[in-house]
């Protein structure tokens, strides 16, 4: 089967080579859109990354391509229009679990990071500046950690985290038993961000999670709280952030997904100006630090995706249900 692989990297083609011997990959540069749509011509399926946008005007283009599946080399899907596709006659599936301990890991080295300020410290060293003023932090231990979201991913933050001796708070709609029995508490959301020193967010982004951290919630947290999002850009009002970061209301930022990253992400801007405003005044602050959506990749993840990918593709060729479908 023939399938075009959208935003594809160096990456993508090395750990996607494990599927070459029964699909033939199309790789393409390019993210898709409406207009790079017709790329995928020839193409039974279409294989897709996070910051491809396939609402409905792309379907519609990959399916006039001939696109009869969407393999989605991710565990979101929320930049699919499900309804879309399935009025195209298209299945969709994900891959859903590819390595929990990559982002998981990710975060709370965004946590020791912005704690023990080793960003600052790495740039004053290079300069010779072994000065101490201004580094300052804090014992994680005994601490309080609200992480919102008890997955997979969440479950493997709390495992580390009972390590250090925090102690825990979740909130969930479903009680996961394994955060339980390592001694997590459940509390309501409004209690999570009132006792916690750290918050840490690992659910998806629903339209009730959208913007789930904004001026309210933040009035309610600890005066220096630490916020980390490795989830979804959508689930932190980056505005209502800043001004927090203004009036020092919150401590601390680790952000590892943006809500407009489309446009930034995933390439090399090193030579450009960067116009979107708001990402720039993060940039400012010395108490926050973001990465370019990187919590995901490790060997381990993307090697897992690419069989999963491979597996799936399999699945739709023989007409049968891959166990990750979507649609």
């Amino acid at each position: 089967m023939r399938v075009a692989v959208f935003s594809a990297k160096s990456y993508d083609r090395e750990f996607l080579a494990q599927v070459e011997d029964r699909h033939e990959m199309k790789y393409l540069e390019p993210r898709l859109d409406p207009m790079t749509a017709t790329l995928a011509i020839g193409c039974e399926a279409a294989c897709l990354f996070v910051n491809d946008v396939a609402d409905r005007q792309a379907l519609e283009g990959l399916a006039g391509a001939g696109v009869r599946y969407l393999a989605l080399r991710s565990a979101g899907f929320n930049h699919v229009d499900l309804d879309a596709a399935g009025e195209l006659g298209m299945r969709v599936a994900r891959v859903p679990g590819y390595s929990p301990y990559a982002v998981a890991e990710h975060a709370v080295a965004l946590i020791l990071a912005l704690d023990r300020r080793i960003h600052r410290a790495y740039a004053r060293v290079r300069e010779a500046n072994f000065s101490l003023e201004g580094l300052l932090g804090f014992d994680l231990r005994l601490r309080t950690v609200g992480i919102v979201g008890t997955g997979k991913i969440g479950l493997a933050v709390a495992t580390i985290l009972r390590g250090f001796g925090c102690r825990l708070l979740a909130y969930d709609v479903h009680q996961n038993p394994d955060c339980l029995s390592l001694g997590v508490e459940y509390v309501e959301l409004d209690r999570l961000f009132s006792e916690s020193d750290v918050i840490t967010l690992h659910c998806p982004l629903t339209p009730e999670t959208h913007h789930l951290i904004d001026e309210a919630a933040l009035a309610k947290m600890k005066p220096g709280v630490m916020i980390i999002n490795t989830s979804r850009g959508a689930l932190v009002d980056t505005p209502a952030v800043i001004e927090g970061l203004k009036n020092r209301h919150v401590g601390h930022l680790g952000l590892d997904v943006y809500e407009e990253e489309g446009d930034l992400f995933f390439e090399d801007q090193s030579d450009r100006v960067i116009t979107d405003d708001v990402f720039s005044r993060l940039l400012t602050f010395p108490n926050v630090i973001v990465t370019g959506h990187q919590a995901f990749f490790t060997q381990n993840a993307l090697s897992e995706i690419g069989r999963v990918t491979g597996e799936n593709l399999d699945a739709f060729e023989a007409g049968e249900p891959s166990g990750n479908d979507l649609i």
